[in-house]
């Protein structure tokens, strides 16, 4: 019979900040996200309006609080000008080398 191996614990520390530079793809990810965290602070603002236990109506306020923040905490790794740190970043040799047309 099969057995199910457990997961080791990951063993890397997270990234401690996210890279400077945002590629095209980062930028799809980046967009996804924020209308995914706007939405639901959006909807979690509605029911909490709508809701008539205090007790709800602070849970789901908070919910739409941490939603909002995650929000915020995207649109700062937006704010970059990647043009410029693009200029600081050394180029590797094949990227400064370019191909000959004859």
């Amino acid at each position: 019979m099969p057995t199910i191996m457990s997961s080791a614990p990951f063993t890397k520390a997270p990234i401690p900040e996210p890279p400077r530079v945002i590629t095209t793809k980062d930028m799809s990810y980046l967009k996804d996200a924020l209308s995914w965290e706007l939405n639901a602070f959006k909807k979690l603002h509605a029911f909490a309006q709508m809701a008539t236990d205090p007790e709800v109506k602070q849970c789901l306020e908070k919910a739409g609080r941490m939603h909002q923040q995650h929000y915020q905490k995207l649109l700062t790794h937006l704010q970059n000008n990647n043009a410029s740190i693009m200029a600081t970043i050394p180029q590797t040799q094949s990227q400064q080398q370019q191909p000959q047309m004859q």
